[in-house]
Order: C-alpha cells, then structure tokens, then sequence
C-alpha cells in the first residue's frame, strides 16, 4: 500500500462521511427533509459505512483523527503517520463542507432572508450548524442547559464508545470482515442518538474542524467559531482526541483481565 494512497484514500473516506452526514443535516434545516434525530443519525450511520467501503482498498478507513491516534498508541500507525492521516481528513472534511456550501448556497441565503437571520450573528449558528457543531445543539436550546464541561463529556464519552466498538469489532476473528463497515455505522447511528441533543455528536475533529472553516470564510466569521470556552478546540477536538486514547486504554486493561 503506498504512502500516498493511504493519504488520498483517508481523505476521500472522510470527504464521503462528511458530505452525507453534513448534506443530512442541511437538507433537514432547509427543507425539513428528515423529520427526526434517529432519521438523521440514520443517514450518518449510512455515510460512514459508504466511506469505509469506499476507501478501505487504499488506507486503514479511520477516517477521523481520534481513531488515528488510539491507532498510534496501539502501535499500529507512527506518529508521522498519524499527522498525515489527521491533515489528510481535515482536507477532506473541507472539500466536502466546500461542495456542500456551493450545492446549498442559494437555499442557505433564500432561508436566512425568510428567517430574519443575519450570518455572522448568534442567530446564524442555526445555519452554521450544518457545517461544524455547537453546544448545546441549536435544535434543543428550549430544552437543554449544556455547560462546557458536560459538552466535554459527552463528546469523549461519544469517542470512547466509538473507538472501542472499532477495536472489538476489530478483534473479532470469526467476524465476516464486510460486516465492519456497517456494524461500525450503526454504532455511529446510536452515538449519535444519544450525544447529539447535547453537542450534535462531532466524535470526529476532522469532521467538525474542516467544514467549520469553510463556514468562517463563507460569512459566519466568529459565529462558526464562537469563544465560549473556545468550545471548537475543547469540546470538538481535544474531547473526542482524549476519548479515543481513552478507549485504546481500557481496551489493553480488558485484555490482560
């Protein structure tokens, strides 16, 4: 497997779960095309399975820098390794939040107008949240009260249960390897059912951080990166980074038990 192949096919992994996961989203705010959390979280869960698929011939299929760094700590990628994996979905992420923007610009700008919501404002993180995610969930501000540290939380509990599924899954020697990829969607479907009321469940840096700045160049500017907390580093990536090694962890603790 070539370097460079690796790079591309993590990138384009990560381009096809982003694409799917964040169009699920932004149809849904749009047009109410998805009725429910579950129908999204579907939808998700469908993504990250066709980007496996798509991309395990030429790389790992991590697809996110959190699975890459418990990789690393299991000594199954080098650290120079994991960087470029990391960069390699962050480009990815990007493009997808790029094509997606330029698919839904004019219906973006036509539901502002009809809205009253002005981009850049607090208001807008109700757009901008097709791109990168926002705590709590603009979808369920009524509802929840969602501190930084809970936001934290979540995310690495989210990470945690999804690096150790991939590492169970993993490990199963009698399980069909074409069951992977959507044994692993699936459990992207129920994290996101249960992390998403109260951070919109990123799991994933790459997947928030790259198309979170498409939308700071698009015109949300600070609303796509708001400074509570500086949330888009605590909550989005350093979280779901400490749960992954977290996972790796607990999963060496598990074997020598």
């Amino acid at each position: 497997m070539s370097v460079f192949k690796e790079y591309l096919g993590e990138l384009i992994g990560t381009f096809i779960l982003v694409f799917i996961g964040c169009g699920a989203v932004g149809v849904t705010i749009l047009f109410g095309w998805l009725d429910s959390l579950t129908e999204v979280a579907l939808v998700w869960g469908i993504g990250v399975t066709l980007a496996i698929f798509a991309s395990r011939k030429w790389c790992f299929a991590h697809l996110n820098p959190a699975v890459s760094l418990a990789m690393t700590f299991a000594g199954q990628l080098s650290i120079k390794k994991f960087a470029f994996y990391s960069v390699s979905q962050t480009i990815g992420a990007f493009l997808a939040g790029g094509l997606l923007y330029g698919l839904l610009s004019t219906d973006i700008a036509s539901f502002e107008v009809a809205n009253t919501i002005i981009r850049g404002s607090l208001e807008s993180q109700n757009t901008a949240m097709m791109f990168g995610e926002f705590f709590p969930n603009p979808g369920y501000v009524d509802e929840l009260r969602v501190s930084v540290y809970l936001a934290c939380g979540m995310e690495a509990l989210g990470t945690f249960l999804l690096v150790t599924a991939i590492f169970w899954l993993a490990q199963l020697k009698t399980l069909n390897k074409n069951l992977i990829p959507p044994l692993i969607g699936l459990a992207v479907m129920l994290i996101i059912i249960l992390v998403a009321p109260y951070t919109q469940a990123g799991l994933n840096p790459a997947r928030d951080f790259g198309p979170r700045i498409w939308a700071y160049i698009s015109g949300w500017e600070k609303a796509a990166f708001p400074s509570t907390s500086f949330g888009f580093l605590t909550v989005y990536i350093l979280s779901p980074l400490f749960g992954g090694v977290v996972a790796f962890y607990f999963m060496r603790f598990f074997k020598k038990t």
